[in-house]
């Protein structure tokens, strides 16, 4: 088995077509053909069942198909550190990072890493949770960062920031005589929230907090990125549900920030790691990030729009 064997089968495998997977890959269809024999010859099994119409993977080929994508994920980093190590850099930490880790702290922690330790390469790798776990369980990453503590055996999740969930509210929408919006008014409005495939731990977050009020939510639209979410509420399609942090890198004029009413929610962020004895460089790691405090209490009620200062509280 080589690996012009595994490159030819997860194109095939991707285009479930022989002749497109052949053209992808810039050869012809004879040699692709007989890579992909070779390769089940060597296996023992078939990987594809073929017919005149159409092309699908056998349940040995899905198997398969779950497995080879670490190896080149294993070269790849391989490749990496012989590449950091010819530049200086002694060690390497890869961090995974999934739903939407909060902008303000991350940035600030990683600044200090390279302050810190400017020896010790830093590889992010942005990732859905589900592979961000299974890749801390393979080896594939050294920690990860996400919005969700629910990681199965074997994982330790320690809080890493917290942000707190505000409200983006268009600007002149009735809501805005509100300083401070109950949730039920909340609810009485279209919503425009995390897609829970792209950003699974902060969907469920935000859902229980949705959940404190017996109302079901109208949900307009469902998006993989803020830079979205606040796009639709400026166009005064919904209300946006985000973290402070969130909404102030992704600032927009038409969009005014608002907390709920009573007790403030929190997004917490989740440092993820194996439940073993890290190594020292992944020991002050984990104690750096402890280090980076989010902004003070006071920065809690950010309003943002040219008509905030004429806010009033009911």
């Amino acid at each position: 088995m080589e690996l012009r064997h595994l490159r030819c089968f997860l194109a095939v495998a991707d285009e479930l077509h022989f002749a497109r997977a052949a053209e992808r890959l810039h050869i012809e269809q004879s040699p692709l053909s007989r890579a992909i024999k070779e390769l089940e010859a060597d296996l023992g099994v078939q990987l594809f069942a073929r017919t005149t119409r159409s092309t699908r993977l056998t349940h040995a080929g899905k198997l398969f198909l779950e497995n080879v994508p670490r190896i080149f994920t294993a070269l790849e980093q391989a490749r990496d550190s012989v590449r950091a190590a010819a530049n200086g850099f002694r060690n390497q930490l890869r961090v995974a990072i999934s739903d939407c880790v909060v902008p303000s702290e991350f940035s600030a922690f990683l600044a200090l890493c390279r302050q810190e330790e400017p020896e010790i390469e830093i590889r992010l790798f942005e990732v859905p949770l589900s592979q961000q776990i299974k890749g801390l369980h393979e080896d594939l990453y050294d920690v990860g960062f996400a919005r969700s503590n629910e990681v199965g055996d074997g994982i330790i999740a320690e809080v890493a920031w917290t942000d707190p969930l505000m409200v983006a509210v268009p600007a002149r929408h009735p809501l805005l005589a509100y300083k401070r919006i109950p949730l039920e008014e909340v609810l009485r409005y279209p919503l425009v929230l995390g897609d829970p495939h792209v950003c699974e731990g902060c969907a469920r977050q935000v859902e229980r907090v949705l959940r404190q009020v017996d109302q079901e939510p109208l949900i307009a639209e469902r998006v993989a990125s803020i830079d979205l979410m606040m796009a639709l509420v400026a166009a005064g399609f919904a209300l946006g549900l985000a973290g402070a942090s969130h909404i102030t890198v992704n600032r927009e004029s038409r969009v005014v920030a608002r907390p709920l009413a009573g007790r403030v929610p929190m997004l917490t962020t989740y440092l993820l790691r194996l439940d073993n004895d890290p190594a020292d460089a992944l020991i002050r790691f984990i104690a750096r990030a402890g280090s980076v405090k989010a902004p003070p209490k006071g920065a809690d009620v950010r309003s943002f729009g040219s008509n905030a200062s004429e806010d009033v509280e009911p």
